[in-house]
C-alpha cells in the first residue's frame, strides 16, 4: 500500500489525513487546534501541524504530501525568516479602507482584468496597503511575503526562522500554487504570473518571484547600495503537477524524511474541489465559518462588480467563487438565542412553513463580504404577533443564510456556468434541515457527501498524483435531496434587502 498525506491548515485547526493513494481510503488522521482571532503568530500553525502529524502516526511511511489551507492571509517575513508581525488572516477586516483606496487608484474594471479580483478587505494586497499606511516602520524590514499554506510548506521542507529550522531562512525556497496565488490581488490567473506593479502599489516596495538558483544567497532588506529598495521575495508559483521535496529532516516533526515529494498545495476551496472530485455542472456550496459558492470553469472569469472572484483552481483550470462572511455562525447565534442545540434548531425550522410566515433575516451579523457591506448588521423583519414563533425564527435563520448563498450562485451562473447539481459541504450541511431547505431555496438537486476533511483529502489527492496515481477516488454520499423550488422565499429576502439598502 502506498500512502500519501494531505494537510488542511484552516482558520480553526490543522488536520492531517494519511490516505491509501490507490483507493482514497483514510488510514489514519490527526487534528490540533489553532488560536482564535483574526491575527495569529504562524508559530502556532507549526505547533498544531507537528501535533496533528504526531496524532496521525507520523510521516515515516508517507511517499508524498501536500498542504491546503486558508487563503489570503498575510505572512510577512524578515531576512532571518521571522515574522515581522502576527499574520493578518482573511477574516481580519481592518484593511477595508485600504481596499477602497486600491480600487480608487486602479479602477475596479482594470483590477478585475489584471487579477480576476476587485479588492476587498480579505485579500492579501489590501493587508499590504494597510501595513504601508498604518505600520510604515515595519515595511523596510519585510524581505518576503507568503500565504499561510506557503509558509507551512516551507517549514515542512526544512526551512524556517534562523536557529529554529534545519536549513534556515532560505526565502528563495518559498513556493505556492496557482489557486492560492490567485487570491492575493497581485497575480493573474489568465497569464499565470505576478503583477509586480500592483504589488508595489500596495506595499510601496518592489518585488520579484523567488528563484531557487539564488537559494545560497541570503535575502536582503532595506536598501541596495544604489539606494533603491530591495525587492520583496514572493513564493515561486509551481505548475500543476510540479513538486518539490523535503530537503532536511526536522526532528520535532515525527517521521520527516529527506526526499519525500511535496506538492504545490492549494487554497482551501480549490483543495476541497479536488477532494470532492467536482466536475462540469457541479457547484460546491461550503457552509463553515464563512460561506462559499464555487465551480470549476475551463475559462478565466472576470467580474468587475467584484461579486465573483476569478480564482484559479488547483488542476490547471479556474474556480470562480463567491464568499459570504455569515454562514454557520448564523445558525449558532440563533440556536443559542432559542436555547436549543443544532438538532433542536433543525426540528423547529422543519416545523415551520417555507417562507417562515413572512419573517426574514438578513444575517449580516459581522458585516458582509458579498454584498460588500463590512459595517452592516443583521436585520430581522416581517414580525407580527402571529409570525413571531420559535419555529419561524429558526427557519428564517436557515433561509436567510441560504438566500445569501443563492445570490452567489446566481452571480456565478451569469458568467455562463450552468449548474446541474449542488454539492453541500461544511459543518452546517450535517443539519437535517439545511439540505432540505437548500433544495427549495436554490431550486436544484442537493447532494450531501459524507462528512469528511475534503480540503485535506484534496491535498492528499494532489500528493497521490505526484506519484503517477490516477486518484479518481469514489465520493461517499450522505444524502441526496430534491424539493420543489420556493421562489417566494428569495423574493421576500430580496425585498427585505432593498428596504435596508435604500
Amino acid at each position: 500500500m502506498t500512502l500519501v498525506a494531505g494537510v488542511d491548515t484552516s482558520t480553526q485547526s490543522c488536520k492531517v489525513v494519511i490516505v491509501d493513494a490507490a483507493t482514497g481510503a483514510t488510514v489514519r488522521e490527526g487534528r490540533a487546534p489553532h488560536p482564535e482571532g483574526t491575527t495569529v503568530d504562524p508559530a502556532a500553525w507549526w505547533a498544531a501541524f507537528v501535533a496533528a502529524v504526531d496524532q496521525a502516526g507520523g510521516l515515516a511511511d508517507v511517499a508524498a504530501i501536500a498542504v491546503g489551507g486558508q487563503q489570503h492571509g498575510l505572512v510577512a517575513l524578515d531576512a532571518e525568516g521571522r515574522v515581522v508581525r502576527d499574520a493578518l488572516l482573511w477574516n481580519d477586516t481592518r484593511s477595508e479602507g485600504a481596499a477602497a483606496d486600491l480600487v480608487a487608484e486602479v479602477g475596479a474594471a482594470e483590477y478585475a482584468a489584471r487579477t480576476g479580483l476587485v479588492p476587498v478587505a480579505s485579500f492579501t494586497a489590501t493587508k499590504l496597503r494597510w501595513m504601508r499606511d498604518h505600520e510604515p516602520e515595519l515595511v523596510p524590514s519585510i524581505a518576503a511575503v507568503a500565504l499561510p499554506h506557503d509558509w507551512l510548506t516551507w517549514r515542512l521542507r526544512g526551512y524556517g526562522p534562523a536557529g529554529e529550522s534545519p536549513l534556515g531562512p532560505l526565502l528563495e525556497q518559498l513556493v505556492t500554487d496557482r489557486s492560492d496565488a490567485s487570491g492575493t490581488g497581485y497575480w493573474s490567473p489568465a497569464t499565470n504570473a505576478y503583477d509586480l506593479e500592483l504589488f508595489a502599489l500596495a506595499l510601496g516596495r518592489p518585488a520579484r518571484e523567488a528563484d531557487p538558483s539564488r537559494a545560497s544567497t541570503p535575502a536582503s532588506t532595506g536598501l541596495h547600495n544604489s539606494g533603491d529598495p530591495a525587492p520583496v521575495v514572493l513564493p515561486r508559483v509551481l505548475e500543476t503537477g510540479e513538486s518539490t521535496t523535503i530537503d532536511a529532516e526536522t526532528p520535532e516533526l515525527r517521521g520527516s524524511r529527506v526526499g519525500v515529494l511535496v506538492g504545490p498545495g492549494a487554497g482551501d476551496n480549490a483543495a476541497a474541489a479536488l477532494g470532492l472530485g467536482a466536475g462540469p455542472g457541479d457547484v460546491v456550496i461550503s457552509i463553515g465559518t464563512s460561506g462559499t459558492v464555487f465551480a470549476v470553469s475551463p475559462e478565466p472569469v472576470v467580474d468587475d462588480s467584484g461579486a465573483v472572484a476569478g480564482f484559479a483552481d488547483a488542476a490547471g483550470a479556474f474556480l470562480p467563487l463567491v464568499a459570504t462572511l455569515n454562514a454557520a455562525r448564523v445558525l449558532d447565534a440563533v440556536a443559542a438565542l432559542l436555547g436549543v442545540d443544532h438538532d433542536g434548531l433543525a426540528d423547529l425550522a422543519l416545523a415551520a412553513e417555507p417562507g417562515a410566515g413572512g419573517v426574514v433575516l438578513l444575517p449580516y451579523f459581522e458585516g458582509e463580504r458579498t454584498p460588500n457591506l463590512p459595517d452592516a448588521t443583521a436585520t430581522l423583519s416581517g414580525l407580527t404577533l402571529a409570525s413571531t414563533t420559535r419555529e419561524n425564527l429558526a427557519r428564517a435563520a436557515i433561509e436567510g443564510m441560504l438566500c445569501g448563498l443563492a445570490d452567489g450562485l446566481d452571480a456565478i451562473a451569469r458568467h455562463g456556468l450552468q449548474p446541474r447539481r449542488l454539492l453541500l459541504v461544511g459543518g452546517a450541511a450535517r443539519s437535517r434541515a439545511v439540505p432540505a431547505i437548500a433544495a427549495a431555496v436554490l431550486g436544484l438537486p442537493v447532494v450531501v457527501p459524507e462528512p469528511g476533511e475534503y480540503v485535506a483529502r484534496g491535498a492528499a489527492r494532489q500528493a497521490a498524483e505526484l506519484l503517477g496515481v490516477s486518484a479518481e477516488w469514489p465520493l461517499a454520499l450522505h444524502a441526496a435531496v430534491e424539493h420543489p423550488a420556493q421562489p417566494h422565499v428569495r423574493a421576500a429576502y430580496a425585498a427585505a434587502f432593498a428596504r435596508v439598502a435604500h
